[in-house]
């Protein structure tokens, strides 16, 4: 007998253009174990859906809301700041919640999330990222160069350098590089960052998985701190400037939030062989 197909109901979402499909797993089944390959699939901007990866929203054994992550190149994600705030939405659009603030548990533990205004399914999010760490400065030579970072974490690990125009970055090729260098052997996000005024940065960000997206959560957050560590920020509030919008990261560290946007973009269905 021939495989059999059932219609997935799926709903695209972005935070300052950071944007993933979002599939509900607690009111449909939904096989896991395909994850990877399809996250791949619908990711693909010519033949997919088109989206930075895919996030599942679940619960987990002890029936907490819970954030599954998948990049575009079918790699497991940890953390994504702006998924988050999105996956927050989305709980509250599919009914999974009456709360204006509650806990998701992801791959790098609980975060709580404060939806910001009413608006059901799109508006702002504030999200909790945890504790935030950077490092000392380092060198490390790529493709023949040497570059200044700032390595540090934000529940998946992060290389921020400043440049003094970010709009020429080498992004992609730089970026692209780091995900098979030595010392980054899991691979690594990297934000290139210029100081644009007070408390104001620019960021672009390869994110390892993906390649250079309009937007990276847990990256303006590393990157805010980078920044206040080298002073270019010694506020309580950093505005981060990113090619998708911006994001104002709150805190001085460690312990820092996020607030931005959540937009709902369409809803719509996928044919899903079983």
């Amino acid at each position: 007998m021939g495989r059999s197909s059932a219609k997935l109901p799926f709903t695209k979402m972005e935070g300052c253009g950071n944007d993933y499909v979002y599939v509900d797993a607690i009111t449909q089944p939904f096989p896991l174990d395909r994850a990877s390959e399809l996250a791949q699939e619908w990711s693909d901007r010519n033949f997919g859906i088109g989206a930075d990866g895919l996030i599942v929203l679940a619960r987990d054994a002890a029936a907490n809301l819970q954030m599954l992550m998948w990049n575009a190149d079918g790699s497991r994600g940890a953390m994504c700041g702006n998924g988050l705030r999105c996956l927050a939405r989305f709980a509250e659009a599919n009914g999974h919640t009456d709360s204006r603030e509650f806990l998701v548990m992801t791959d790098s533990g609980p975060r709580a999330v404060a939806l910001l205004d009413a608006g059901r399914g799109s508006g702002d999010v504030r999200t909790q990222m945890g504790d935030v760490h950077c490092g000392p400065k380092r060198l490390v030579e790529v493709l023949g160069d040497s570059y200044e970072f700032i390595c540090g974490d934000a529940g998946n690990p992060h290389a921020v350098t400043f440049v003094e125009d970010l709009d020429a970055a080498p992004v992609e090729r730089i970026g692209a590089a780091m995900q098979t260098h030595p010392e980054f052997p899991g691979g690594v996000n990297v934000e290139f960052v210029q100081a644009v005024g007070s408390n104001r940065i620019r960021q672009r960000t390869f994110e390892r998985g993906s390649g250079e997206t309009l937007a990276c959560g847990t990256g303006a957050a590393v990157a805010a701190l980078a920044a206040r560590q080298v002073g270019n920020i010694d506020g309580h509030h950093a505005y981060v400037e990113l090619r998708g919008g911006t994001l104002l990261v709150i805190g001085e560290g460690p312990s820092l939030a996020i607030e931005g946007p959540a937009r709902s973009v369409f809803h719509g269905e996928v044919e899903l062989s079983t």
